[in-house]
């Protein structure tokens, strides 16, 4: 029996709890437990003790100012807090491996784990807002290409110790004295994300990271401002977008992530009885016909997963993220298919050593971003991401990880 595909897409298509905490918990920062990648396993261990989960929710920032790069925030939306302001992805490294267009930024999350070199830590996730290219994404995943294979997702790590040349070696005081020690790279005019590496041939001020972007400024507007700096003696900056102000179209909603802990249930596992109660909410006492029917879901793997996915999410239905870095954390998958194995998680492409499972994005990021339910609309069923055990330092000051997408029932596909 398939999943009720309606049921699947309607997770994320709920509104905000009006009631909202004071308290705005952190990732902790102090080292986080090792984990490697292992095979995919039913959710009916009961011998292994439960790993805390860290759930992400969104919320409006409280004030201006409160997610800029030098109070390293977790949010969501808008553009990226790089960092390291001056050392950014650049090149291929930028833009979806399918259509070659620079890709978007979703979140980033601030995620120090204790270790000297990794003081600071921040992972960045971006992608392409294509469903073609993640169809294809979710393709070449199941490739095992080795190498560098074509993702419209696209993790990077960046860490940074204590003392360095871009933050003071003090925590943040959040009175509004905090700054940067220095300025940070160039960025596009347009989206606000990239490096600005091309500048406008006319007016020698807008910079940008690729020739569409140069295109759509153009169309926008910049053609008329562009005339009035070369015509103006000042050559005024004024007529640029401020630093973190770009076209609202450009880019997702901003919105702070705050953490919380994952809320306990009755049962933390999910067996037969937890499937068989799931489907007993709805129908009461079964006749012959629903007991078949039953026996049918019972044996169904996709839906015993679905049932376990539901039951976890209705704990915080409004969370986008859940963390945890434990060396027994698993992902959150919403269905049997288009799991993993160990053998699908590729090495660290800059120590060769395992990947463990950090984090993974929900579904429900979509509502909060806009996006519609329409056939060609973004959607997925669940992001994770896999990041290096050791979380390697090899001076490169953003470090590619790896991200497996796992889509709907009717989107799954497999070579």
């Amino acid at each position: 029996m398939e999943p009720n595909t309606d049921k699947l897409r309607g997770l994320r298509i709920t509104s905000l709890d009006d009631e909202e905490e004071d308290d705005e918990p952190e990732l902790p920062h102090e080292p986080l437990p090792a984990a490697a990648a292992e095979d995919y396993e039913d959710y009916d261990d009961d011998e292994e003790e439960e790993p805390e989960i860290m759930i992400g929710l969104l919320e409006e920032p409280k004030r201006p100012g409160l997610l800029l790069r030098h109070l390293f925030p977790s949010k969501a939306g808008g553009i990226p807090a790089w960092l390291d302001p001056v050392n950014l992805p650049s090149g291929n490294s930028s833009c979806c491996g399918f259509c070659g267009e620079p890709l978007q930024f979703v979140l980033q999350i601030y995620a120090p784990i204790g270790d000297a070199a990794a003081f600071h830590r921040t992972l960045f996730v971006f992608m392409c807002p294509s469903m073609a290219c993640l169809h294809r994404d979710q393709h070449e995943q199941w490739t095992r290409k080795q190498g560098n294979p074509c993702r419209s997702v696209k993790i990077f790590r960046c860490q940074l110790p204590r003392s360095n040349a871009f933050y003071s070696s003090e925590p943040p005081k959040h009175n509004n004295s905090d700054k940067p020690l220095c300025a940070g790279a160039a960025l596009c005019h347009w989206c606000g994300t990239w490096k600005g590496d091309k500048i406008c041939g006319s007016c020698k001020k807008s910079r940008y990271c690729s020739e569409k972007h140069q295109a759509m400024h153009w169309r926008s507007g910049h053609k008329n401002d562009c005339l009035q700096m070369i015509s103006s003696s000042e050559a005024s900056s004024s007529v640029l977008p401020a630093v973190g102000k770009v076209p609202a179209r450009t880019s997702w909603p901003e919105y702070q992530i705050t953490i919380d802990h994952e809320a306990a249930s009755d049962s933390d596992s999910c067996d037969e009885s937890k499937s068989k109660s799931l489907v007993m909410q709805k129908h009461g006492k079964p006749d012959d016909l629903m007991q078949s029917w039953m026996d049918q879901f019972e044996a169904d793997a996709d839906n015993q997963c679905w049932a376990y996915f539901q039951e976890r999410i209705s704990r915080a239905p409004q969370q986008v993220l859940r963390y945890c870095r434990e060396s027994n954390a698993k992902p959150l998958w919403a269905l049997s298919a288009g799991r993993p194995s160990s053998a699908d998680i590729p090495s660290c492409a800059y120590c060769k050593g395992p990947l463990c499972y950090e984090f993974q994005i929900m579904p429900q990021l979509l509502y909060f971003f806009g996006v519609k339910n329409e056939p060609d609309s973004l959607d997925w069923a669940t992001i994770v991401v896999y990041t290096c055990q050791g979380s390697c330092d090899q001076n490169i000051s953003y470090k590619e990880e790896f991200a497996w997408v796992q889509l709907y029932p009717t989107t799954i596909t497999r070579p």
